[in-house]
């Protein structure tokens, strides 16, 4: 507030210096009309006081107009910081138009990370009692907590593929060589491929009554809501699970490698060993992992297993630390299927690219919208992801893994 008011008084002041520099330009110009009515000619030194005069006057106008616009502009950039993004979106001119008139055929196009969403319709495209005179709250809707993209290395691109060369083959031949002159020395060889991974799009729609537009707090209250969080669910699924086909990703876990015990023969074997050997299999490879991915319920049996004196062996009722094992975090996730696992390099054997964030359209164009009074709003992204060594994840169940151990 201080601030703000020494800003107004040195606007004050300024507009005070300006009003005293026009009044001087003012009585140099009506002693210079008085003797051109007398005849008098204009003297170099009455010139020069008022270019002088004009020249002062023009200043202190530009220093005025300066600080009044970073006055607005402070002013503006401090209205803004106390609003939530649901605020900013719908105060935009151009929701505020689509708003007011829908039914004009307008398309709105906004890309951010926090994207509208709306509340469904019934069957019969009515809002129904969604529409009320004033709501009191939102029952917030069960959520799964997403994690496997903040597993990956992150990125971007602008193109529609990705395409990144991988080491095939490696023949190495280096040898001790003699010293003397004209000696041959081993040839090694390394032979590549170029992968090509493609840009894919989730999306999906739903359809809103035009009334519901206009409750802009019900509107406010679901930025960052149920279509994004639609999008996040499949691309949560995508990137353990996706086929590689079609249009899906090839995900994580489809392209690992799968878990081999080797010589390894373990007694009376559990999944806590299971996962330790995934991590050496790992390491054989020269890609130490990173972590592991498991279903939720198989995090709990291992967080429950008790040694023969009844004693917790991972898990501590009491205590409060993220979940590790064998010294490596555990990211548990219902994308993957129960009695699966997953270990790996995470950061090294995978990259995310996003292409185009969360993106949302509001349009009254689509079929018969227009003569149903209602919208179409449409979520979308577009990702790919770059799985640059199998060899980094180690996959498989833990039932055909712990067969595998004690055999």
């Amino acid at each position: 507030m201080t601030e703000q008011k020494s800003a107004e008084q040195l606007a004050g002041e300024i507009k005070a210096d300006f009003d005293r520099r026009f009044d001087e330009v003012k009585g140099i110009a009506t002693d210079a009309i008085g003797k051109a009515e007398r005849g008098e000619p204009l003297t170099a030194e009455a010139k020069a006081r008022a270019d002088e005069a004009i020249t002062l006057a023009n200043e202190a106008k530009a220093r005025l107009d300066e600080v009044e616009q970073k006055m607005a502009r402070r002013g503006t950039e401090e209205r803004d910081a106390q609003k939530s993004p649901g605020q900013l979106l719908t105060e935009d001119a151009a929701v505020k138009s689509f708003m007011d008139n829908p039914t004009a055929g307008k398309r709105i196009g906004i890309e951010t990370k926090a994207i509208i969403s709306a509340l469904t319709t019934d069957a019969n495209g009515s809002a129904g009692d969604l529409i009320v005179p004033q709501r009191v709250g939102m029952v917030e809707p069960v959520t799964r907590r997403m994690t496997v993209r903040d597993l990956l290395t992150p990125g971007r691109t602008s193109a529609n593929a990705i395409q990144y060369p991988l080491e095939t083959g490696f023949t190495n031949s280096a040898a001790t060589v003699s010293e003397t002159t004209g000696a041959t020395k081993p040839q090694s060889e390394i032979k590549f491929d170029i992968r090509t991974t493609s840009v894919t799009t989730i999306a999906h729609w739903l359809l809103a009554t035009r009334q519901i537009l206009d409750d802009v707090p019900m509107l406010q209250s679901y930025v960052d809501g149920r279509l994004r969080y639609g999008l996040a669910y499949v691309e949560e699924n995508q990137l353990l699970n996706g086929g590689g086909t079609g249009t899906d990703l090839n995900g994580i876990y489809t392209q690992a490698t799968a878990f081999a015990a080797g010589s390894a023969v373990v007694a009376s074997p559990t999944r806590i060993d299971v996962l330790r050997y995934a991590m050496l299999q790992a390491v054989l490879a020269e890609l130490p992992p990173t972590g592991h991915v498991l279903n939720p319920t198989d995090w709990a049996l291992i967080e429950t297993t008790k040694d023969a004196a009844g004693g917790y062996i991972i898990g501590n009722p009491q205590g409060s630390l993220s979940p590790t094992l064998w010294g490596l975090p555990v990211v548990a996730t219902q994308a993957m299927a129960a009695g699966s696992f997953l270990t790996g390099a995470f950061r090294m054997g995978a990259q995310i690219f996003d292409r185009m964030d969360a993106r949302v359209e509001i349009s009254t164009e689509d079929s018969d919208n227009f003569r149903k009074n209602l919208v179409t709003i449409l979520a979308e992204e577009r990702l790919a992801l770059a799985v640059y060594r199998p060899e980094a994840f180690i996959k498989g169940t833990f039932a055909a893994a712990i067969t595998d151990l004690t055999s």
